[in-house]
């Protein structure tokens, strides 16, 4: 977006929701005039026992953000809650120079089959901790206490980020609009993860 485009209200602009007199208010950093938006391919991964394509609404919520961000989708998939699974698939987007980032849903809460943060954590180079305090911040208004659960996490591996969110479709409304949306655009100011992209295999 340049200098000079106007500024059209979505659910993905970070100003769509207004203040109490109604008055835009900025909801994240603010967007640079002089930066033009790098598009990259993001990976999308479903992590569930039930869930099929024709029911996958949290990957397809994710999918429609994405494109609608202006990114391009490099692939989406639907494993099972098995952690070799998750592992094994993303292991093989973060061995993929072609794909900049992975957003998983599914498989973050405690139960027996909940296992996508224990598949992840070993593959990361480093961790993204605030990334899981912002999103249960932020969770805490929508669902209280209940955010708790939400053990959602982030971090880069082999110069890939990684974002794992929970499985409902509302929690990925809020990574994504929230959060990652705003991180990888090159826009963003006073800083973003994109900015970073070529210092991340730095030894």
């Amino acid at each position: 977006m340049g200098s000079g485009a106007p500024i059209r209200p979505n659910v993905f602009h970070p100003w769509n929701n207004g203040g109490p007199d109604g008055s835009r208010q900025p909801k994240c950093s603010a967007m640079s005039s002089d930066r033009q938006l790098i598009p990259l391919s993001i990976a999308v991964l479903t992590v569930s026992d039930s869930r099929v394509e024709s029911n996958d609404t949290s990957g397809h919520t994710l999918v429609e953000r994405i494109e609608a961000a202006g990114h391009r989708v490099a692939e989406k998939t639907i494993v099972t809650d098995d952690i070799y699974q998750i592992r094994a698939t993303i292991s093989r987007w973060i061995a993929d120079d072609q794909i900049q980032a992975v957003v998983s849903t599914g498989g973050t809460g405690v139960t027996g089959r909940d296992g996508t943060p224990e598949a992840v954590a070993p593959l990361l180079d480093k961790v993204i901790d605030g990334f899981g305090e912002m999103f249960r911040h932020i969770s805490w208004e929508q669902i209280r206490t209940s955010t708790i659960q939400s053990r959602c996490i982030a971090g880069v591996a082999n110069g890939t980020y990684l974002f794992v969110l929970p499985g409902s479709s509302g929690a990925c409304r809020t990574g994504w609009d929230e959060l990652i949306v705003h991180q990888l655009d090159y826009r963003t100011r006073p800083c973003n993860l994109v900015e970073l992209m070529p210092r991340l295999r730095e030894k």
